[in-house]
């Protein structure tokens, strides 16, 4: 960084300027400190914001969002990232996750899709894989805690009634909702989908703990199959 004019550094730049002055590169700059050998920590931080770009070099555009996509594994395959700065950067994402959270207190009414869906909307729009997840409510539809039933692929046989039911009724749930992501960031329920929407509504039929909506996510959308009729 010693070629960077002193303004435009970004430690010196935040002291001078303030944080809203500095881009998502130089924000990140700070947090990684140190770059390598053959790479200052601004470059550095650049190809952590561009790593799953398709585009040529110089089409791409840095984005935050990208830190999402990373692994403790992946992060440390880059030169310059070991294991220190891999645990900071995961850290920070999920600081920035449980952020989104905090204005959702323990015991928050389930009281719309809406409010289900954005309390897990940063938790599951940039997963790369599909994320099953089973919320419990009590008798007043206030959420008593979550828990992920199933990663990767959906289907009928992962995703099984025995098991969603013998986590709620564990939980003492009155009723539960189910939700899940799709990585396309695309929504729209498929077969599979419904189907097992379908069983699990004919499962909490016949146990007394109803299955009140299947939310799935999208990337910053959802689908209430309630509210599109599929349940």
């Amino acid at each position: 960084m010693q070629d960077y004019p002193i303004e435009e550094r970004p430690y010196e730049k935040f002291q001078h300027y303030g944080s809203s002055a500095l881009t998502d590169t130089e924000l990140l700059a700070i947090l990684l400190r140190t770059g390598t050998s053959k790479m200052n920590v601004m470059e550095l931080s650049r190809t952590l914001l561009t790593y799953f770009q398709e585009a040529p070099l110089n089409g791409k555009q840095p984005s935050l969002l990208t830190l999402y996509q990373f692994s403790y594994e992946e992060l440390q395959k880059i030169s310059g990232i070991g294991q220190v700065k891999a645990i900071q950067i995961l850290a920070l994402v999920d600081l920035c996750k449980r952020m989104v959270k905090t204005r959702y207190k323990q015991g928050q009414k389930a009281n719309s899709p809406a409010s289900i869906a954005d309390y897990f909307m940063e938790e599951l729009r940039h997963k790369r894989e599909e994320c099953f997840i089973i919320v419990f409510l009590d008798a007043k539809c206030k959420m008593l805690g979550n828990e992920v039933i199933s990663t990767g692929s959906l289907t009928a046989s992962i995703v099984h009634p025995r098991e969603v039911y013998k986590c709620a009724v564990q939980r003492s749930a009155h009723s539960i909702i189910a939700l899940h992501n799709h990585p396309s960031g695309d929504p729209t329920p498929s077969e599979e989908d419904c189907q097992i929407t379908g069983r699990l509504k004919q499962a909490g039929d016949i146990i007394g703990i109803p299955l009140l909506d299947h939310i799935i996510i999208g990337d910053g959308i959802y689908c209430s199959l309630k509210e599109e009729s599929y349940l």
